[in-house]
């Protein structure tokens, strides 16, 4: 396989079996992107679409990916940016820079939790004090 240097949208409900290279795959109801490795590995890439990890605009042609997608545990340790259909590569971090983006990462995942929660507890009282009588 070869390097993407553009990545194309395709909407659809699940994944396919295998994807194809130069395919930016979005899943809406399963809040889900999915794409092969851009540095041409073949290795699949999922960004799970939330306010705590990935998030996507579409403009009716093209997609872009925020944040960068870094992907530290697959051997090529590939680093880059989807940003209007167009592949934008980054440099490459060091042990400590991954480390210091993994924590961060799950900080930032806990405290979405955390706040989802309460919220969806802070709903449901509200609900069940409307039908207080």
């Amino acid at each position: 396989m070869t390097a993407q240097d553009t990545l194309r949208p395709v909407f659809t409900e699940t994944f396919p079996e295998t994807m194809d290279s130069g395919v930016l795959y979005v899943s809406i109801p399963y809040r889900t992107c999915g794409h092969l490795c851009c540095c041409g590995c073949g290795h699949e890439v999922i960004t799970p679409l939330s306010p705590a990890q990935w998030s996507f605009t579409y403009d009716g042609e093209n997609v872009s990916l925020t944040p960068s997608v870094g992907n530290w545990a697959l051997p090529c340790r590939s680093h880059y940016w989807i940003h209007d259909g167009r592949v934008r590569w980054s440099r490459r971090y060091s042990a400590a820079e991954i480390a210091q983006n993994r924590d961060r990462d799950r900080r930032l995942l806990a405290r979405n939790s955390e706040e989802h929660r309460a919220g969806a507890l802070t709903r449901l009282r509200r609900h069940l004090q409307s039908w207080r009588w």
